[in-house]
């Protein structure tokens, strides 16, 4: 029997882009996002075999009710990020604050606690955070502290659930619907520019990230770190 792996956030962009490429490599593979709509496209995407359902990860009786419904399962990816977040500390408001910690932290440790009685005692568990978390640029206080937040979380699971493996990726900039807060006539030259200084000079694909998942959800020698997929973003701070 393969292996299954639950990808919460699987919906779009590089959970979406993890689900392909762990269908490809042969294991049972189930998605779930908050939207219907991309469920349905991501199912139709994906193809027979893989299961999906809606879910909110910030609902501890959503969450409770989906584990419960999955059954036992082998690996943990999840990738819920909120979009947006780039935000002058003058312009910052409470509920900006309160939107980024509900939208990612939050879901994220809630996701893994929820998935533990049926996610195999040696199985792994996947962090989505980002290099935001090791740069300083202005306006990214918001972005980056949450991110830095899931990374360390990442850390401090790896000897909490061990022997689970618990390990995070920290993109940098990835051309994915993340982006879609940006105005659409003028959000290719911003993802452009927020990568123009990077060594690598290009934004990354969703697939390049889902490609480091994998080699997480696989080595089973590695466990308690964050594995940057960032163009050498993080050189550039």
């Amino acid at each position: 029997m393969s292996e299954r792996v639950v990808i919460v956030g699987g919906t779009s962009g590089i959970g979406l882009a993890t689900a392909e490429l762990l269908r490809d490599r042969g294991y049972g593979v189930v998605v779930a996002g908050r939207s219907a709509d991309r469920l349905e496209s991501a199912l139709k995407l994906l193809g027979e075999g893989v299961e999906g359902r809606t879910l909110d990860a910030g609902d501890e009786e959503q969450l409770a009710a989906f584990f419960g419904e999955t059954g036992p399962f082998d690996h943990l990816v999840v990738t819920v990020s909120p979009r947006g977040g780039i935000t002058p500390l003058l312009e910052l408001t409470g509920a900006e604050l309160r939107r980024h910690s509900e939208g990612k932290l939050i879901p994220q440790l809630l996701t893994v606690k929820a998935a533990l009685p049926t996610l195999r005692a040696d199985g792994s568990v996947t962090l989505l955070g980002a290099v935001s978390s090791q740069l300083s640029g202005a306006g990214l206080a918001v972005l980056g502290s949450s991110n830095a937040a899931v990374e360390t979380a990442a850390r401090i699971l790896a000897a909490e659930l061990a022997p689970r493996r618990v390990n995070a990726v920290s993109p940098g900039v990835i051309d994915t619907p993340w982006w879609d807060w940006v105005p659409e006539e003028g959000r290719g030259d911003v993802v452009a520019g927020a990568c123009s200084g990077t060594p690598m000079g290009r934004p990354g694909r969703p697939e390049e990230v889902a490609h480091a998942i994998g080699f997480l959800v696989e080595n089973t020698y590695t466990t308690g770190i964050v594995l940057p997929v960032d163009g050498g973003a993080r050189l550039a701070s």
